[in-house]
């Protein structure tokens, strides 16, 4: 067996539509390093899109898996429950940012808890609006690419989209884009699109993933929340992929000192069992009638046990701490390859743990070089390095380590990542 064969075989039996970014077919991975079936090693600086934050097998979620195998692994939430799912959502309740009250439900995906918030702010106001952001991502279901900000790839082809979802600009200082344009956009929306009452919900990502790894500033994150307050609309924090200790807080937005009135969760929830959560506010997460939420899969017993280990770890292991080193790290590397190549690096960003570097032509921000993140990424895979490219313009790489990675891990990754930045930037 080799990943050629494998490739082959994966493109006759799979839909193009579900690509995938290398043809490494993995046999075992372990922290920060997958080997694939041919047996060799690879750096992984994408942990599954931000999944495994506590790394491949970790030792402690592995033995709660196991343990929870042993005694059943479905029985659905909504038919016949169990305690780990009163103890994970527990757990989410209290680690969400902001004194109120909180109660959870728990989903499969990230895009299935976006469409949750949608529901529970439409049926909590009796309003149908909602406005998102150019550049956001929230998933692949038909309400969650209306929300998304970014046609190519994931809209083409899919349409028509919901009704009363609204975009608007994301403040985003490298792009010139203003806090103040972004809010005049949006006073904008209501001037001609939608009136304020008729909104039920204002969603953003804290960091953009997909968009590209810009952060929304706490200034800006406060100052939608007291227009939200304003309104009567209810302010959704997506933080599928920068919760669970990625930007070193629990949940990103907590930096702002802001208190959501709905929260999603998943990606780094359960180290790679598929888990999703919905946490808000007590009151406001009841207001769908009973059957109204829910789904067969949803706080699966075993995603659950993950889940109460992973908790567990970023408390032991201070992966909040951890997430910030790292982070800072990183970024330690990729100036002192900005100070060398100016013309081709226009800007390095983080928020912890997640990481970006932007590509673009002669040192011009109007300028963006997808080319190079698309070469970089496909060449980082033949030197056993696993690297992710994302951005609106398609001209970044973003960094998204296990926060377990150890230091002489990173170095040796990066120097994989120089090296063949070079052998392209040189060619």
């Amino acid at each position: 067996m080799n990943n050629a064969d494998l490739q082959k075989r994966k493109e006759s039996a799979i839909a193009r539509g579900q690509g995938n970014m290398a043809p490494v077919y993995v046999d075992r991975a372990l922290n920060s390093e997958i080997w694939d079936v041919e047996g060799k090693r690879h750096i992984d600086f994408g942990a599954g899109i931000a999944v495994v934050n506590t790394g491949h097998n970790h030792p402690k979620v592995k033995a709660a898996v196991q343990a929870q195998l042993e005694r059943f692994t479905h029985t659905c939430v909504m038919v016949s429950p169990y305690e780990s799912a009163v103890a994970l959502a527990e757990k989410l309740n209290a680690a969400a940012p902001g004194n109120t009250p909180k109660k959870s439900i728990f989903v499969t995906t990230g895009a299935e808890a976006v469409e949750n918030c949608v529901k529970i702010a439409r049926a909590y106001t009796g309003r149908p609006g909602v406005i998102a952001f150019n550049g956001g991502f929230h998933g692949r279901t038909n309400m969650t690419m209306g929300l998304t900000g970014k046609v190519n790839p994931y809209k083409i082809g899919f349409g028509p989209f919901p009704s009363d979802i609204y975009h608007i600009p994301y403040p985003n200082e490298y792009l010139g884009i203003t806090e103040e344009q972004a809010l005049a956009d949006l006073q904008m929306r209501f001037t001609c699109d939608i009136e304020p009452s008729r909104v039920a919900a204002i969603i953003i990502e804290p960091v953009q993933g997909e968009g590209g790894f810009y952060q929304a500033s706490a200034n800006f994150l406060q100052t939608l929340r007291k227009l939200c307050d304003e309104h009567g609309i209810l302010l959704i924090m997506d933080e599928i992929q920068s919760g669970f200790a990625r930007t070193g807080t629990m949940f990103c937005h907590e930096q702002a000192g802001i208190e959501a009135d709905l929260m999603t969760a998943a990606k780094g929830i359960a180290g790679g069992f598929p888990i999703a959560a919905v946490v808000g506010k007590a009151d406001i997460m009841d207001a769908p009638i009973p059957g109204g939420l829910g789904g067969t899969y949803g706080g699966s017993p075993v995603g659950c046990a993950a889940g109460l280990a992973v908790f567990d770890v970023i408390e032991e292991e201070q992966l909040c701490a951890r997430a910030t080193q790292v982070g800072a790290h990183f970024v330690e590397h990729l100036k002192g390859l900005q100070a060398e190549y100016p013309h081709i690096i226009g800007e390095v960003r983080n928020a912890g743990a997640m990481i970006a570097v932007e590509f673009v032509h002669e040192g011009d921000v109007n300028k963006p070089y997808p080319e190079l993140a698309k070469k970089l990424s496909a060449k980082a895979a033949e030197n056993g390095l696993v690297l992710l490219s994302c951005g609106i313009r398609g001209n970044v790489i973003r960094f998204l380590p296990a926060l377990t990675i150890e230091t002489d891990i990173i170095d040796e990754g990066m120097a994989i990542f120089k090296r063949c930045f070079t052998e392209l930037t040189q060619a």
